[in-house]
């Protein structure tokens, strides 16, 4: 270190951890794991992990990652959003004219990331490299209040193929707006912070635009450089019910007579009323030929188990990527509307019902943001 920033910053400056992830999802906890058992292969240093419980219930995931001693703490983190704190939504309105909007946005960013600072668990100044899923919630204003370096990475599979994120959040003066995100005065998400130092995707072709400082790391590749070992691992923290999925999951497969076997991939879409008829519509369009298998996204609450009572609901709470970790577990057909599903390795047929099929149920302008973009 120079002596400078020694003087100026003393031993606050001194990275004395190695890595720590932060993630918001199941899915974010089993690309970090996924990383850290391919990375481990090279570095026997062991990571810390963040589980934020703003959007989600990890349930016993906590005590699953520690038990399998994958990372070397794991933290959760109360990350709280800005409509907790009457004093940041003071300056989340439309004041009806863009100057007056950025120099409240500028108050606004400061604040959201103050708030979070008692509730952080961990001092992430003192990590070499910090990885965030989903920078945009509440963990990237602080890291951009306490001005700390930070690595951020796709919330989903190819999720910018669907939303430009940062696009879709800046509407208005963009050239601006990011003029002031490279400052540090104002906060973007997905590659725009000041300090971001760099945005991880899966495909960059699969997105809608990125910024200079993208970088790709196919999921694929990670995978096949997995052990069975490693896949076993991948079972036991996110499949701790792995026996009673799987006699689910199969049924009576086998029997003389019995159908292929079908699942359907829910996600959080339209209203829950519309949602319910969506999904009945498809159940219609398969059971027939199939015995249908209905594996809800963590975060839907519809009550599928009542919407279906005569149709198999896994109700368990894991990423759906686990599946393909199991020994030799096939389905026959995997149909999802618009979760990304190219590296899925369990299924025999994949069905992708896209944007096309969604406008039956929703309005357009809902669901196709990134499109009006170009318009």
């Amino acid at each position: 270190m120079p002596l400078i920033d020694y003087i100026i910053n003393g031993m606050k400056s001194e990275k004395t951890n190695g890595r720590i992830y932060i993630c918001h999802t199941y899915y974010h906890a089993y690309i970090a794991v996924v990383k850290e058992l391919v990375r481990r292969k090279e570095d026997r240093e062991r990571a810390d992990i963040v589980l934020s419980t703003m959007s989600n219930d990890f349930g016993s995931l906590k005590e699953r990652l520690e038990d399998t001693g994958v990372f070397e703490n794991v933290f959760m983190y109360d990350e709280k959003e800005d409509v907790t704190s009457p004093e940041v939504m003071k300056y989340h309105q439309d004041r009806g004219n863009i100057a007056l909007n950025l120099l409240q946005r500028i108050k606004y960013t400061k604040l959201l990331g103050q708030l979070q600072e008692q509730y952080i668990p961990t001092d992430m100044t003192k990590y070499r490299d910090v990885y965030v899923f989903c920078d945009s919630d509440p963990i990237g204003y602080y890291l951009n209040y306490k001005k700390i370096p930070y690595h951020a990475i796709e919330d989903g599979l190819n999720s910018g193929r669907l939303d430009d994120q940062a696009r879709n959040a800046n509407k208005g003066a963009w050239p601006l707006k990011k003029a002031m995100a490279a400052l540090g005065l104002i906060f973007i998400e997905s590659g725009y912070s000041k300090y971001c130092i760099d945005y991880e995707v899966n495909d960059i072709s699969a997105n809608h635009s990125v910024p200079k400082n993208t970088i790709e790391i196919p999921r694929q590749e990670l995978n096949n450089r997995l052990s069975k070992e490693d896949h076993r691992i991948l079972v036991d923290i996110f499949l701790p019910n792995s026996e009673k999925v799987l006699a689910q999951l199969l049924g009576d497969s086998g029997a003389p007579g019995a159908k292929p076997n079908a699942m359907i991939l829910t996600e959080p879409l339209c209203d829950m009323d519309v949602r319910a008829k969506m999904f009945r519509d498809i159940v219609k369009e398969y059971e027939n030929d199939y015995r249908i298998i209905i594996k809800p996204h963590p975060r839907d609450v519809l009550e599928y188990e009542k919407e279906f009572p005569a149709i198999t609901v896994i109700k368990d709470k894991f990423p759906m990527e686990v599946l393909g970790d199991i020994d030799g577990f096939k389905v026959d057909k995997l149909i999802s509307v618009i979760t990304q599903m190219e590296n899925v390795y369990f299924a025999k047929e994949i069905v992708y019902l896209g944007l096309d099929f969604l406008d039956k149920y929703e309005d357009p302008s809902i669901h196709r943001k990134t499109e009006l973009l170009d318009a």
